[in-house]
């Protein structure tokens, strides 16, 4: 079977076989709108503000020896530069040969290249006078990481464009990293993983083995507690016990989930199943107690990682926009491995709801953190002025650690990787969006797909074969896991129409060119409870669409309420908006608060009424908004749980 080579992650071996950004193409809809702001606003913005605010010039600041005095970002902000270029490189892949943003991409390669040192060491933090020496701080430092990007930045430029000058730098730093760090070296590891999965894929490129063995190296070291412990512990960057050892994420989110990702690579490549099968159990785990409605993991801020299990607090929900980006990589990666649908289930949650809410509207300002609950409308930050990394008001336009937004640019340009793969039996669709496929199957027959659908909005996904080999194959499409309980419908090109669980619908037939599949998937609202183990959102429920989560924002509430005065009636089914505006409407109220209450302490006991009772509730229709777009309208106030009214309120009618 013919494997494409523009693809973000090319395993060699693995239950399905990835279609790269050559085979499928996104022509319309939701995702389309949000690749066409990621190419023609968001890249922009990433590459004027960091150019702005020095991390592009700290480059020439070190081979002109101004580094100690003109340095500028933090310790790991040569990473940003480089998740640039690998956005950079996917979206000129779906341009041909003829893009602006080869040119681009060239001249920030010609910044960064005299920085490189003969031995291929490539920072600007560390190892020039002035600065600490090299690997002299692998805790908090960041230079694997940093080589971590630039290794994928490099690849990404190969699959898209062919060996090029970022390649090769990616490839000296990549033999640097082997012969600093392999046996009978420097026998640890970085603070925050990003190496591993980048190895991998650089021996998937290139065939080389010593890059995978690294890999592998750094896997296995990883929880013998060469780190040096924290404040946090050494869960914080998972060097408390081994990955083979662990039954769940824990630490840092970001850090857990790039080192799972890598940790599947490995096992992938070297026919490893009880390490895949380790992170698997992990991957369960942390799905099942740690992760929110929304597929955001994190939730808190101090050490920006996972909590104790059920400690999903809205209010406090950290939910980092990077972690919804490595979430991604990891349940892609084992689809791959597996072909098991729940991991596409999660990967679609995740990207309607953590990494499309991020980014403005105008792709010029983002989320570091979603949030779940927000109490206070907050204030417009300044365009002009990076803000603190954490802040969930409103969206900057740039923050003092600004990993966010260069991880959104390069996810979004190449998110038609993550749509489709094949096997020797046909084609699986796993994210649905109106594009077309083309690929071949084993024996190099070619099969051609038209995908039309209004997914999200709309539930009715249609496939049109436009090409079909002389044989009989297999159509298969996933039926996601939030239709359960409902009735998913899969049509025929012969008319047969059968209801089809979730997991995966298949249809296996001799295609002719002009057959048409359709999925029917019900998008209807619905409520949504929690476990009752999850004691922050006790007593609350939650709206959910499709795959989209819904809440209750103030600038939909009448007379300046806020979202906090929002209680509603779950015994009444939610229901949809007016035609296409994609709002639901719930049956609620509106709770009145005493807000001059002369009470000097804020609790009492039960058989003793308050001096200053709250005015009555009023019953209300209450609006909701798709989460992903909260805070799109100047400040307001949100939240995803609401609390359910009083059992002898009158709701309305």
């Amino acid at each position: 079977m013919a494997r494409s080579l523009v693809l973000p992650v090319a395993p060699t071996r693995g239950r399905l076989r990835p279609l790269g950004l050559d085979e499928v193409r996104i022509t319309g809809g939701f995702w389309a709108r949000r690749r066409e702001t990621n190419a023609t606003a968001t890249l922009g913005h990433c590459r004027d503000w960091m150019a702005r605010v020095g991390w592009i010039g700290n480059f020439r600041a070190a081979v002109e020896g101004r580094i100690e005095r003109d340095r500028r970002g933090r310790e790991f902000a040569d990473s940003d530069v480089y998740k640039l270029l690998e956005a950079m490189a996917w979206e000129a892949a779906g341009h041909g040969t003829d893009s602006s943003l080869d040119a681009q991409i060239a001249e920030l390669t010609e910044s960064i290249a005299p920085a490189q040192e003969p031995d291929g060491y490539l920072n600007t933090a560390f190892g020039r006078p002035g600065q600490q020496p090299r690997y002299s701080d692998l805790e908090w430092g960041h230079e694997l990481y940093c080589f971590g990007h630039l290794i994928q930045a490099g690849v990404a430029q190969a699959r898209a464009r062919g060996e090029g000058e970022l390649t090769k730098i990616a490839r000296r730093a990549a033999d640097h990293v082997c012969a600093t760090f392999g046996p009978g070296s420097i026998e640890r590891v970085c603070g925050h993983p990003e190496i591993e999965p980048a190895l991998v894929e650089l021996a998937r490129l290139t065939g080389e083995q010593r890059y995978l063995d690294q890999a592998a190296l750094f896997v296995d070291r990883r929880g013998h507690r060469t780190l040096a412990d924290t404040e946090f512990g050494r869960a914080y960057y998972q060097d408390d016990l081994p990955i083979r050892q662990a039954t769940v994420l824990r630490g840092h989110a970001v850090r857990a989930l790039y080192l799972a990702a890598g940790a599947v690579d490995v096992a992938v490549e070297t026919g490893d199943d009880a390490l895949l099968a380790a992170v698997v159990r992990q991957w369960e785990a942390t799905v099942a107690r740690r992760t929110y409605l929304t597929g955001g993991m994190g939730s808190h801020h101090r050490d920006e990682s996972f909590g104790d299990d059920f400690v999903l607090p809205p209010d406090r929900a950290y939910s980092e926009t990077c972690a919804g980006v490595a979430s991604v990589m990891l349940s892609w990666r084992l689809l791959l491995a597996t072909g098991e649908p729940r991991f596409a289930d999660l990967a679609e949650r995740t990207l309607f709801n953590v990494i499309a809410t991020s980014p403005s509207e105008d792709g010029r300002a983002f989320f570091y953190a979603n949030t779940l609950h927000r109490r206070r409308r907050g204030t417009v930050p300044a365009a002009d002025v990076d803000s603190p990394r954490a802040e969930s008001s409103l969206r900057a336009p740039w923050f003092a650690v600004s990993c966010c937004p260069t991880n959104v640019a390069r996810t979004l340009a190449q998110l038609p990787a993550y749509l489709a793969t094949a096997d020797d039996d046909g084609v699986q669709l796993h994210q649905y969006a109106d594009a077309e496929i083309a690929t071949s199957l084993t024996g190099g027959h070619g099969v051609a797909l038209r995908v039309r659908t209004g997914y999200p909005s709309g539930g009715a996904v249609t496939v049109r074969i436009d090409r079909s080999p002389d044989r009989p194959w297999t159509l298969s499409l996933r039926v996601p896991g939030w239709a359960r309980g409902a009735t998913a419908w899969l049509v025929e090109p012969d008319g047969t129409r059968r209801s089809v669980p979730t997991g995966t619908a298949t249809v296996s037939r001799h295609f002719r060119p002009g057959d048409e599949v359709r999925l029917e998937l019900p998008v209807a609202p619905r409520w949504i409870g929690a476990d009752p183990r999850i004691d922050a959102v006790r007593g609350t429920v939650a709206v959910q669409r499709g795959p989209l989560v819904y809440c209750a924002e103030s600038v939909d509430l009448p007379d300046r309420h806020e979202a906090d005065a929002v209680r509603v009636d779950p015994s009444t089914p939610p229901k949809d908006g007016p035609a296409a505006d994609g709002t639901v409407i719930v049956a609620g109220e509106l709770a009145g608060h005493a807000e001059d209450s002369a009470e000097p302490w804020p609790y009492a006991p039960l058989d003793r009424p308050a001096t200053t009772p709250p005015p009555a509730p009023e019953r209300a229709e209450i609006v909701l908004v798709p989460y992903r777009s909260w805070a799109n309208r100047g400040p307001s106030t949100m939240r995803v749980w609401l609390p359910t009214a009083e059992p002898d309120t009158p709701a309305p009618s």
